[in-house]
């Protein structure tokens, strides 16, 4: 065998690795484009709750463990 049939070999077969590797990218992308829109959603949902626990948005003049704001937001 030759010298150039081999590295004909050794090319096809790290072809086919090298398109398992893409797949897997390709996968692990979508992955991290759902795990990022669930973190999307859970952050808007948040800022939701904090602006119905204080819609002034002066956090500064909010307090802490307010029950009635807490039970008209649905949190308790």
């Amino acid at each position: 065998m030759s010298i150039g049939r081999i590295m004909e070999l050794y090319q096809f077969a790290w072809m086919f690795e090298s398109h398992a590797q893409q797949r897997l990218a390709w996968d692990d992308a979508a992955d991290a484009r759902f795990a990022r829109m669930r973190a999307e959603q859970e952050a808007s949902r948040q800022l939701q709750m904090m602006l119905e626990a204080n819609p002034s948005g002066s956090l500064g003049h909010a307090t802490l463990d307010d029950e009635d704001v807490l039970k008209d937001s649905g949190l308790l």
